[in-house]
């Protein structure tokens, strides 16, 4: 009976199976996207995630977008998806969450970042998650201490580069944001011995998050989901300490300080919010800096104009005085070189989203219960919508609108990422000290590549002189 129970739950599945995902092709023929399936189960999805510089779209949605048009069916994932190259239907989607669209993550990505993750939550969990991160954003933007530190790591950081010819970029990169964001969030500094505790364990977390979803000894996915139990571990060890300590004269300011008086999250949704903040601070902020300085390197132009920019903000201060947030509304074109690289770049390639219900746009239906796939690059990149898309030309911010439905570079709607004003400030300061200490040249075949996410092939080495010895 034990056996025949099993055959025939299987069976119930696989029939379920077919029915969720195949039987709307039959209702609803002709209605549907056209578009290809590919092979059973894994459907598309190698050819989807098929590594290719972000700054392009790549052969994948080339060919199927002039096979099928912008809005096509494939298989990703394994689930039947609507992806949308389509910039209507792209902000239209993200303007819909949780009415006709909901963030759908794969399962092994729940597997590892958790299911009260504010990246995966959904509903009311979502809501009270993101609430408290705008909230928390807003009281740091406000506190001259935060612009501090983001300058002292900054120059930290630059000031090790001052005897070397070469340096490997993503790695000072991601160095820089991790010492400001666990200092920003933790009150930690790069030399206690949690930071590193912490850094070690985040490297393999981020290594396990992009790996193939096998959770067995040995895998990098396995080892990420044992990193992330010993993250949580550290972050609930330093939050008793600080209740132990509670009262105590310390004068902190940090994001944990602010998330521990918040009486609307559990325990465990503070310590997965701490996770977030970390891997928001870390990765898509290191990511940006490195496809920054990438185009700088390759527009000597933009540099110089930037460079000038910056040297009249430093010529009104005193020499060692600190930047404030008067400085930071003073750099037009600093903004518009970083909007241009969140364009050209793309830092975020797709969302995920899955449907409520049937949705009809225009001529066609999503049926319900189907994957959606905004895909924010394609639009990004469509030279219907940007004049001479395939360019690095932060010039067209001058009179384009940078809050516009075609520029989504940070998703959309209530999943917009809360912290993204905060990554921008960390970019222009870095950049402030860089283009007035050092002058840089990347190497040839060193580019930015989607696996979907954005990683370069050699770290992009940059060969440095500084600006005393030109």
């Amino acid at each position: 009976m034990a056996v025949g129970g099993f055959w025939l739950a299987m069976l119930v599945g696989s029939v379920g199976f077919v029915l969720n995902h195949f039987l709307p092709l039959f209702l609803k023929l002709g209605l549907v996207p056209k578009g290809s399936f590919g092979w059973p189960l894994l459907g598309e999805t190698l050819a989807f995630l098929k590594p290719h510089p972000s700054n392009s779209v790549g052969n994948f949605l080339q060919d199927h977008c002039s096979r099928y048009g912008k809005v096509f069916k494939s298989h990703l994932f394994f689930s039947p998806t609507v992806v949308s190259c389509d910039q209507e239907l792209n902000y239209f989607i993200l303007q819909n969450e949780d009415k006709l669209f909901q963030c759908s993550y794969p399962k092994p990505i729940h597997g590892i970042l958790g299911d009260i993750s504010m990246l995966v939550a959904v509903g009311d969990i979502h809501k009270r998650l993101r609430n408290v991160a705008l909230s928390l954003v807003t009281t740091m933007k406000s506190k001259p201490e935060f612009l501090k530190d983001i300058e002292r790591t900054t120059i930290q950081i630059l000031d090790s580069w001052k005897d070397r010819q070469q340096v490997i970029f993503c790695d000072e990169a991601r160095k820089f944001t991790f010492n400001v964001i666990v200092k920003q969030v933790l009150g930690l500094t790069s030399d206690e011995p949690e930071t590193t505790k912490i850094l070690e364990d985040f490297r393999t977390f981020m290594k396990g998050l992009i790996s193939l979803p096998l959770n067995i000894p040995g895998t990098a996915y396995a080892r990420a989901v044992k990193a992330r139990r010993r993250i949580s571990s550290t972050i609930k060890a330093i939050i008793e300490e600080r209740r132990k300590n509670a009262g105590k004269s310390n004068n902190r300011s940090d994001f944990l300080e602010t998330l521990l008086c918040v009486d609307s999250l559990s325990e465990d949704e503070k310590v997965s919010f701490v996770l977030d903040s970390l891997l928001g601070g870390y990765e898509t902020t290191s990511v940006l800096m490195a496809l920054v300085v990438h185009f700088l390197g390759q527009s000597p132009i933009a540099f110089e104009q930037l460079k000038v920019e910056h040297q009249n903000i430093r010529s009104s201060k005193k020499e060692d005085e600190f930047l404030n947030w008067e400085d930071y509304r003073k750099m037009d074109f600093t903004q518009n070189v970083i909007s241009e690289t969140l364009r050209y770049g793309n830092v975020v390639k797709f969302v995920h989203r899955k449907a409520l219900k049937d949705v009809k746009f225009k001529d066609y239906i999503i049926p319900c219960g189907w994957k959606v796939l905004p895909v924010l690059s394609a639009v990004h990149l469509d030279p219907s919508l940007h004049a001479d898309a395939l360019q690095f030309h932060p010039w067209r911010w001058e009179s384009e609108d940078q809050s516009c439905k075609k520029f989504i570079a940070y998703g959309g709607g209530s999943r917009c990422c809360p912290g993204s004003e905060l990554a921008k400030v960390e970019v222009a300061f870095f950049l402030h000290h860089l283009v007035q200490k050092f002058r840089w040249k990347t190497e040839d075949g060193d580019r930015p590549l989607a696996y979907p996410y954005v990683e370069f092939e050699r770290g992009l080495v940059l060969n440095v002189e500084h600006c005393s010895n030109i």
